[in-house]
């Protein structure tokens, strides 16, 4: 959507600083001699945290922080794309709120009839099934001219096809919606298919249905549900106080702090400035747009894949290859792979296995909030470098899941789609875990 120059960290001398993560006994004490800085901005305590885990982020802010006069990162040469500052990444959808807010939007619009008719449903997605494709067509029709509105605030059946197919990657009938071949650790194709069904309409269209949708959604009780469809969804969103406080004190201690979203990128950048996080420091799922200005059906690409229909989204790898790309500069394949920790976040924040991959490139923290999601659970109950931090959710949090997770066995997200055991570093298999943050 816009163009984003990256450049790349020069931090030669920051190397032994910045070095990978010691061992879980290294890191116990660390923590133990850690001194607070008293010129450090202080996370509140007024806010309730699991555990030790406020006083372990706050730890990585005194001694990352501009603030800290440690030496630490202050007295090196800076990145110039980051500020010269050390960089912390969070999911948006459950990490930073309460519900998604890309879901939220695809309701509102729905409600509103704010979905363009498109020539054919095979072309908003490269994927979609024949099956797809036939059941959106009965649900939806063919009266109404192609680009037009659908009228779904009325049409219960072309609303629960859309929002089924979003939800299950089925249809109604449990047909598959999508088929094919994609990486799975890049890209999902009902991911990829929220924008796509905004083709049509201008960033500003899409962004204004985004600030109403947010409206509502703050407005609503928490708990309240709504009715789309014959689906009934969650009607309110809330901003984590948790994460909106980590967000501002990361920011005043000189941390430049990003957004990465498998969302869409207009959506996203709404509900971000709520934290204080421009459209500079959000990343989500970019659309290309035509001549018109208008949001096509195409993705701005990563990491060496060019233009395309959504093969690589900041998904899993994706969000990995986002942030080496965009914010250091990182380009062609050698964004996919993990660099070295001068070129990493020194933060990291998500809830679900979509994150797992850039959450574990932190090189200082790994915050996890605790939605019982397999991979990212077993890397943070592993906790194989001694800095992940598992909190339950700040808003009706989940039970404990009974049974253990299945490291050992089918935990991990295949390329290929298949479950395979989730594997440490050195390529030993992690054991099942058990759920016991909750």
């Amino acid at each position: 959507m816009r163009q984003r120059r990256a450049l790349a960290w020069i931090l030669a001398a920051a190397a032994a600083l910045a070095a990978a993560p010691p061992a879980t006994a290294a890191a116990t004490a660390d923590r133990q001699q850690h001194h607070p800085s008293p010129s450090c901005p202080r996370l509140s305590g007024a806010l309730p945290w699991y555990g030790e885990n406020r006083e372990r982020l706050q730890e990585v802010i005194d001694e990352r922080g501009d603030c800290s006069g440690r030496g630490s990162l202050a007295r090196l040469p800076r990145p110039a794309r980051a500020g010269g500052a050390p960089v912390a990444a969070f999911d948006w959808d459950n990490t930073v709120t309460k519900n998604d807010v890309t879901d939220a939007t695809l309701a509102w619009a729905l409600k509103h009839d704010k979905i363009l008719r498109p020539a054919r449903w095979k072309a908003t997605s490269k994927w979609l099934t024949d099956a797809a494709d036939k059941a959106l067509t009965g649900a939806c029709g063919t009266d109404v001219p192609v680009g037009r509105p659908l009228p779904t605030s009325r049409d219960a059946d072309c609303a629960d096809e859309i929002l089924q197919i979003r939800e299950k990657a089925a249809t109604m009938s449990g047909a598959a919606a999508f088929a094919g071949e994609w990486n799975h650790r890049r890209t999902v194709p009902q991911y990829a298919w929220v924008p796509q069904l905004f083709a049509g309409h201008t960033v500003d269209e899409l962004s204004s249905y985004a600030r109403r949708a947010r409206a509502e959604a703050l407005a609503a009780p928490v708990g309240a549900t709504q009715r789309v469809g014959t689906h009934t969804l969650p009607a309110y969103v809330r901003y984590y106080a948790q994460q909106r406080d980590l967000i501002r004190t990361l920011q005043k201690a000189g941390f430049e702090v990003y957004i990465v979203s498998a969302g869409s990128e207009p959506v996203t950048e709404v509900w971000s400035r709520g934290v204080g996080v421009d459209a500079d420091h959000t990343i989500a799922i970019r659309s290309v747009l035509d001549r018109r200005g208008r949001i096509t059906t195409k993705n701005e690409g990563c990491g060496g894949v060019p233009v395309n229909h959504g093969e690589a989204i900041p998904y899993i790898d994706g969000k990995r290859c986002w942030i080496n790309q965009e914010i250091y500069g990182v380009k062609g394949a050698a964004a996919w792979e993990r660099q070295d920790a001068r070129h990493r976040i020194s933060i990291g924040g998500g809830d679900a296995d979509t994150d797992v991959t850039f959450v574990g490139d932190a090189t200082d923290a790994h915050l996890v909030l605790n939605r019982n999601k397999d991979e990212i659970m077993c890397r943070a109950y592993d906790d194989a470098d001694g800095r992940w931090l598992v909190n339950p959710m700040f808003i009706d949090p989940l039970p404990r899941r009974q049974e253990p997770y299945p490291c050992s066995t089918g935990a991990y997200n295949e390329p290929a789609g298949g479950k395979g055991p989730v594997r440490r570093a050195d390529g030993s298999v992690v054991p099942d875990q058990k759920d016991t943050v909750y």
